[in-house]
């Protein structure tokens, strides 16, 4: 059984090495640890840190040294973080230990949402109906986006060969929430939110017409869906059966229809592509939430071209996680790797039993391992919560 914990290399480094292998395998029962390997910014609260009890990573940096052979005709390219420089490179170290018989080694790598990346090349980013760019995500159709995360994971397999490698965000992001300070007086529902975050960037504009899709019709549809929002003067529900009937909700407006059956094919060629060029010997998966199409993920399809998924399943309780996990392994198949995640947050998860619970309902319904959320950011009390529910596993 997998079994690993979301980590940052700074925590890594305020608790050393062994230290943290004691944590994580010895004290919370785990045989992996999921680096940070490229992330972007934020404001965490440390409460493991001897002495940064809060922690502002830079945005859009990697924590590996890039191979500059690599990237020398790249058009975006990777900027290392000066926790590298200083502090050392935490992934070779982990690597390693793990050479030496410590534990397995997962690169947890944040692919296309890159705020400092979007900035500097805003001809590569999604742009919602009306061209207005949103920063902080690169499109997965755009040739330069999508070298730089296929030579991205090329680099990291090639030069560290972790065991896993985990996808996050190789997709078309959401609206809300994705940015800092933002601001909606409109009150957005979460249609809305779907609606707004659709791409019609140049590069999705001429790939979908590329492959027969009237996505003209479906921007010029998407727009006045955005009008009308701004023009409410209270929020209202414009598609009833959001999001339960997934894309079907939009088939009384056929441009827009084809259009979201279109936009899975970006997301799932790059995985496909990035897969093709990773090290053979790393497992390439997706993390990905339950409702995965909103950001174009087909997860039958990328079942198909990388070597599974983690599911996040926060603010769930065990029926619904188990509901997830079936449609999980039914769609990926038997022999597709499929784990869950779970954050170790309070109140999320009140108490060790909920936690177990939660445990067991995944693996008991076709999850293969666990993937828990975060080493740095929770007590490390909590620990013990995870030794609890992993116990609870073994012994069965």
């Amino acid at each position: 059984m997998h079994l690993s914990m979301w980590t940052y290399p700074w925590d890594v480094q305020d608790q050393g090495i062994d230290g943290t292998i004691s944590d994580l395998r010895d004290r919370a029962g785990l045989n992996t640890i999921s680096l940070a390997t490229s992330y972007h910014a934020g404001r965490f609260l440390q409460p493991r840190s001897p002495q940064q009890k809060t922690y502002f990573p830079e945005d859009g940096t990697v924590y590996f040294k890039p191979d500059e052979y690599l990237w020398s005709d790249m058009e975006i390219r990777p900027l290392m973080a000066q926790n590298v420089t200083e502090r050392g490179d935490m992934l070779r170290a982990l690597v390693n230990e793990r050479d030496r018989g410590g534990m397995k080694v997962s690169c947890w790598t944040v692919c296309l949402h890159n705020t400092r990346l979007g900035m500097l090349h805003p001809s590569h980013v999604t742009r919602n109906a009306f061209g207005n760019a949103n920063f902080y995500n690169l499109c997965p159709s755009s040739p330069a986006a999508r070298d730089y995360v296929i030579t991205l994971v090329q680099d990291i397999t090639t030069h560290y060969r972790p065991d896993v490698l985990e996808l996050e965000s190789p997709n078309f992001m959401g609206f809300a929430h994705e940015y800092h300070h933002e601001k909606d007086g409109v009150g957005i529902h979460e249609e809305d939110d779907f609606i707004l975050s659709l791409c019609f960037c140049d590069h999705c504009m001429e790939r979908a017409a590329a492959a027969g899709v009237n996505a003209t019709g479906a921007r010029e549809v998407t727009r006045t869906f955005i009008a009308e929002m701004c023009e409410r003067e209270i929020p209202e529900k414009q598609f009833p059966d959001f999001p339960a009937a997934g894309i079907d909700a939009f088939k009384a407006w056929p441009e827009l229809h084809a259009y979201l059956v279109w936009r899975t094919e970006p997301v799932t060629s790059l995985i496909r592509d990035i897969r093709a060029k990773a090290d053979p010997a790393t497992k390439i998966v997706l993390i990905d939430l339950k409702d995965g199409w909103l950001g174009g993920v087909d997860l039958e399809a990328v079942g198909k071209v990388c070597d599974g998924a983690i599911l996040c399943c926060y603010f769930m309780e065990p029926e619904a996680i188990a509901e997830v996990m079936k449609m999980g392994r039914a769609v990926l198949g038997a022999d597709k790797y499929l784990g869950v995640g779970f954050r170790v947050f309070y109140p999320e998860v009140p108490a060790p039993a909920a936690l177990a619970a939660r445990s067991k309902a995944a693996i008991e319904a076709g999850a293969d391992g666990i993937n828990f959320y975060n080493y740095g950011l929770i007590p490390a009390k909590r620990l013990d919560w995870v030794r609890d529910a992993v116990g609870a596993l073994t012994k069965d």
